[in-house]
C-alpha cells in the first residue's frame, strides 16, 4: 500500500501571528504530533510523518520563527516557544496525543507532559535536551563544544549565526552522516535569508541549560526531567552511534531511570537522525504506538518492568521483543 502524501504546510492563526505545519492522515484519526529542534523545521519529519499517517492524523508545527511560520518581533526564548506552541496546539483543539520530537523539540515536549501528563498518550524522542551540569556533558566532540561556547559569546555568536550563517552552513550538514541534495539543504536554508531572520537559531543555542545558565530554561528543564522521570506514560527513546548530545551508553544509564521506555539503537548517527535514519524511525513508532493501542483495549493498564534496549537489526520481528509487564 503506498504511504500517505504530505500535503503543503497549512496555517493556524496563533496569538499575534500564524504558525505553518504539515499534515497527513484522517483528520478524525489520533493525533501523532511531531516537534523538531534548532536550526529545522517540520521538514525533518517529511519521510517519518508517512509511516503512521495511515491510521492517525500526523501534524509537524514550524516552531514560531522557524520553517513558513511568521517570524514576529519577539526574543525568541524557550518561554516564547511554550507560549506559542501552547497555543497552537489550542488552537488546533488538540486533546491527547503522541508525541515524536527532537533537540529543541524534546525540551518543548518534556515541559507540556510535565504539565499536561493526561494529555501524553506516549512519547518518542531522540538527541534530547536537558540541564547539562558541564561544559563537558554537553557535547561529545570537544571540537562542536568550543563551537557552542563561542556561540554564547556576546557579539562573537551574533556574527557566527546571524551574519555568518554557520549554523546552516556547517553545524546542520556537519551533524548528518550522509550527504544532503541540495534541494534538501536549500529546504532548510531557504527560510532563514538574512541575518535578522536568524535570530530565532541564534537564540537558542544561547538558552541550552549548561552549567546551571540560563537560569529560568535550567530551572524548568530540570522540573521537567524530575516530571517524566516520575511518569508512567509509553516512552520511546531513539539513539545514534555515537550521537551527538547522546550516546547509546547515555541513553542506557537514563532508561535505567525511567518507567515504561524503551530504547531503539539505530546505528550509526549525529544529531539529526531523521534524516539518516527516517524508514526504521517511522516503522518503529508505526509498530510502537499500534502496540500501545492494542495494549489500550486490555482489561487493565501496563508498564513496563524496566527498560527495554533493541538494536535497529531487532526491531523487525513479528511479534517484538519481550517486555515484562506489571499492572498499575
Amino acid at each position: 500500500m503506498p504511504l500517505p502524501v504530505i500535503a503543503s504546510p497549512l496555517r493556524a492563526p496563533v496569538l499575534d501571528s500564524t504558525m505553518s505545519y504539515r499534515q497527513a492522515g484522517p483528520e478524525s484519526a489520533p493525533v501523532v504530533l511531531f516537534l523538531h529542534g534548532n536550526p529545522t523545521s517540520s521538514y525533518i519529519w517529511r519521510n517519518i510523518m508517512p509511516a503512521v499517517a495511515g491510521t492517525h492524523r500526523a501534524i509537524a508545527p514550524d516552531l514560531i520563527g522557524y520553517g513558513q511560520s511568521d517570524k514576529p518581533d519577539i526574543d525568541y526564548r524557550f518561554a516564547d516557544h511554550v507560549r506559542y506552541l501552547d497555543a497552537f496546539i489550542e488552537a488546533l483543539k488538540l486533546d491527547a496525543f503522541y508525541l515524536v520530537a527532537q533537540d529543541w523539540g524534546t525540551a518543548l515536549a518534556f515541559h507540556f507532559a510535565a504539565r499536561f501528563p493526561h494529555r501524553v498518550k506516549g512519547l518518542a524522542f531522540m538527541e534530547f535536551i536537558r540541564p547539562f551540569e558541564r561544559w563537558d556533558d554537553f557535547h561529545q566532540n570537544s571540537q562542536a563544544r568550543a563551537t557552542f561556547q563561542r556561540f554564547r559569546t556576546p557579539g562573537v555568536g551574533e556574527e557566527m549565526i546571524q551574519r555568518d550563517n554557520l549554523f546552516l552552513e556547517r553545524v546542520l550538514p556537519g551533524s548528518i552522516r550522509r550527504t544532503l541534495s541540495r534541494d534538501e539543504l536549500a529546504a532548510y536554508k531557504q527560510p532563514f535569508q538574512t541575518a535578522q531572520s536568524r535570530k530565532p537559531i541564534w537564540r537558542l543555542a544561547n538558552e541550552l541549560p549548561i552549567e546551571g545558565q540560563p537560569r529560568e530554561v535550567h530551572r524548568c528543564l530540570t522540573e521537567a526531567h524530575a516530571a517524566l522521570e516520575a511518569s508512567t506514560f509509553p516512552k520511546l527513546l531513539f539513539v545514534g552511534d555515537p550521537g551527538a548530545i547522546v550516546s547509546p551508553a547515555f541513553a542506557r544509564q537514563f532508561a535505567a531511570a525511567q518507567r515504561n521506555i524503551r530504547v531503539v539503537e539505530l546505528g550509526a548517527g549525529f544529531h539529526y537522525l531523521q534524516e539518516d535514519h527516517a524508514a526504521q524511525i517511522g516503522e518503529t513508532l508505526r509498530e510502537w504506538i499500534g502496540r500501545i493501542e492494542d495494549d489500550s483495549r486490555l482489561p487493565g493498564r501496563w508498564e513496563s518492568g524496566a527498560s527495554e534496549v533493541s538494536a535497529a537489526a531487532n526491531t523487525k520481528t513479528a511479534s517484538g521483543p519481550s517486555v515484562s509487564k506489571r499492572f498499575v
